[in-house]
């Protein structure tokens, strides 16, 4: 209410420095009469030429009588006829000019304000107009920014800390989503789903290497439900991993079997039969791409590093494909090497070792 009354007062003084100058009384006074002017002007020729005594005293009295007589006469008329001089006409005029400027001003600083001022912002919340809309009307960043506003006050909120676990995911910010999840059990009941999600993005923060805390989370998952489908899929790959082919076929036969013929996680546990030599004729086309192309990723690697060395931080990525491949024996052989390549830098050695333990690589320990 404060800025219409402020608005309105700088509307009033811009209206009234435009007409006062049209006032009646200001525009008949500041006319010149001619006459007026000229009979002055002869008063004061008088004056001089008595002073320099080219009129006696009579005669400059008798010549200023005469004169101040015909510029009372002039200031009468001015007087008298002060309103014929301005003119109807003229005096329609500025009216009309008034009449105008108290319409036309206020009109035109609405219209001006509305093109290029900001009507609609004391409408809207503060920061509103900073968020980045998106497709739809969802305001991912900006809903995200709020749940995170409100975990900062309320860091017992698991719930919370579940909804927004799974937006980190797909924002890509996987440490986050961990932390989040690590949340969102330890402030609320045990839950099979949760376990085997907080399992999961351990996973993906390995680049696919299944830890032993991820493989801790997938089996208290197991044990609350033991039909529980991803924390069983992910069991087979860390039986994989350590080189437990059978278990690990035996997990997703079992899985397989349990599961309905159209659920969503059929088809990935038939591909990863296939890959381990299990008869899935329908999925061991598909199947057989892709672990081939990452063996030839793998073989590749494993080629530079022997022949032109290589950092700590690619030795144990080596062994970590190894690993995820089945294949624990090349994996621990990768360590011994990287061991003798990368003697003399203790760091390097340190990375190793702690990779080698991840792993689980008990032959391979210093």
């Amino acid at each position: 209410m404060v800025i219409w009354i402020i608005l309105l007062a700088m509307t009033a003084a811009a209206v009234m420095a435009v007409l006062w100058p049209l006032s009646r009384h200001y525009a008949v006074a500041r006319q010149a009469n001619p006459d007026t002017q000229f009979y002055r002007e002869q008063i004061a020729e008088i004056e001089r030429d008595l002073a320099r005594g080219v009129l006696l005293p009579s005669e400059a009295e008798a010549a200023k009588a005469e004169a101040g007589r015909r510029l009372l006469r002039a200031t009468g008329l001015q007087a008298e006829d002060a309103f014929a001089a301005v003119g109807e006409p003229a005096l329609r005029r500025r009216r009309a000019a008034s009449t105008l400027a108290l319409s036309i001003i206020p009109l035109l600083a609405l219209a001006t304000y509305e093109i290029y001022g900001s009507p609609q912002l004391l409408s809207e919340p503060p920061g509103a107009r900073m968020q980045p809309q998106q497709a739809g009307g969802t305001n991912l960043l900006g809903a995200v920014a709020d749940i995170e506003a409100h975990l900062a006050k309320n860091p017992q909120d698991g719930r919370g800390w579940e909804v927004i676990a799974p937006v980190y995911l797909r924002m890509g910010r996987i440490e986050d989503a961990v932390k989040a999840y690590e949340s969102a059990i330890r402030y609320q009941a045990p839950d099979a789903v949760r376990l085997a999600n907080y399992g999961e993005a351990l996973v993906l923060a390995k680049d696919g290497l299944i830890s032993a805390e991820a493989q801790a989370a997938f089996e208290q998952a197991v044990k609350l439900d033991p039909s529980a489908p991803k924390a069983q899929f992910y069991l087979a790959r860390a039986a994989v991993q350590d080189g437990q082919a059978d278990k690990a076929k035996a997990i997703l036969e079992n899985l397989l079997a349990s599961s309905p013929a159209d659920a969503p996680w059929v088809d990935p546990v038939k591909q990863e039969l296939a890959a381990l030599g299990s008869p899935q004729p329908e999925a061991a086309a598909a199947a057989q791409i892709g672990p081939e192309a990452v063996a030839g990723m793998v073989t590749g690697l494993a080629s530079r590093l022997e022949t032109q060395g290589g950092t700590a931080e690619e030795w144990a990525r080596l062994m970590r494909s190894y690993a995820v491949l089945g294949q624990r024996e090349k994996a621990t052989d990768a360590a011994k090497r990287a061991r003798e390549a990368l003697a003399q830098d203790a760091e390097a050695l340190k990375t190793i070792d702690s990779m080698a333990q991840e792993l689980k690589l008990t032959d391979a320990q210093p």
